[in-house]
Parts: C-alpha cells; structure tokens; sequence
C-alpha cells in the first residue's frame, strides 16, 4: 500500500481516541478550492469549517452495498451504521489516494475497482456529539471481491446488503448523519455499476 509522509505521520490511529498526533485538514471554498489546513476536530466543532472529504461505497459481486458500523471509540458517530468508508485527505492529498489509503487500513482490503462518482456538499450537525459535518465531499464506488479484515478500533461491525435490506435497516437502527446525503448523490454511480438487476 503507498503512503505519503502524512500516511506515515499519521497512520491508522486516525479517528479514535486517545493519545494520536495532530491531523490536519484541507479547509476549501464552496468550489472545492484549497484555501488552508485546519486541525480535524476544529474544523468539526460548532459551526464547523469547509473542508474536504471523501466517502466510499463498495459493493460485491450481487450488487450489495458494503456497510460498516462505526467502532464506540471514534470520537465522532460512534457505534452508528455508515457507507463503506468515509475520511479526509490529508493536505496535498488525492481524494482518490485517501479513499483508497482509508479503505485498506480499516477493512483490510484493496477494491477490485475505484472510480470517481462526482462531489457533493453539505452541512449535517451531529446532535449527539455536537460535531458538524461542514464537507465538500468527493464520492467513490467501487467493488470488492476479497475477504474483509476490519480494523476493530475503526469498524465495529460490517454487513453486505440489498437495497431492501438497507431500507429495513435504516429504519431501525442509528446511522450517520450524512449517509442518506452521500448514498443519494452517487445513486447515478452506483445504477451504472451495479445495473439494473440490483435495485438500486
């Protein structure tokens, strides 16, 4: 797996909590322009500061979607359902290269297929941890075929599902506040990926 400097710097202790050196985000406009660097959970708090981000979704050989539980010690949405993979580059950092680097260290896994499925902002507040989600994020589809092998300081839990599964799911149990908005800007990715048969 190819690191940058910031990969090195930085590794997997991204997210959780406890003792982790400070990470830096890339703070953009509203054209997805870089404008400057802020650290992570500055530019998380009240109320929040533009920056970039990227979510994955990847789906198996069926056309399921890959979810993943949030692990309770992320500091942020812990122990809610989320898309594949979601995160922030780090400064001077491909979106490509952050979904990719982020998929592996938290599902073990490299996708069979990674391919870009357009960006989309949005400002969703977290009511339980007061965090906000202020991201211009860059969206990801994808497939994979090998065997997850899921950090458990990341992922508490994984599930491969329908689109009726998903509706039943979501239903009744927590998700991250910025699933549905994520998942319904890269619908026209996910149709032409999975095509017609897997419902999406």
């Amino acid at each position: 797996m190819p690191s940058t400097p910031a990969t090195t710097a930085n590794n997997s202790s991204n997210g959780t909590t406890g003792a982790a050196p400070e990470i830096l985000l890339e703070l953009v406009d509203e054209s997805g322009n870089t404008i400057g660097t802020a650290e992570k959970l500055s530019a998380h708090q009240a109320p929040g500061q533009l920056h970039r981000a990227f979510s994955v979704f990847l789906f198996d050989p069926a056309g399921r979607l890959l979810l993943q539980r949030r692990a309770l010690g992320k500091y942020h949405s812990p122990g809610v359902w989320s898309n594949t993979c979601c995160g922030h580059p780090y400064p001077g950092e491909s979106p490509f290269a952050a979904a990719a680097r982020r998929t592996y260290e938290e599902l073990g896994i490299s996708p069979s297929l990674l391919a870009e499925a357009g960006t989309v902002r949005y400002n969703h507040p977290d009511p339980d941890s007061g965090l906000v989600e202020q991201e211009y994020n860059h969206l990801f589809v994808g497939l994979v075929q090998s065997p997850l092998r899921p950090d458990p300081e990341e992922v508490g839990e994984t599930a491969f599902v329908t689109p009726e599964e998903l509706t039943e799911r979501h239903a009744h149990a927590p998700f991250s506040a910025w699933f549905m908005t994520v998942l319904d800007a890269a619908r026209p990715a996910v149709k032409e990926l999975t095509g017609p048969g897997a419902g999406w």
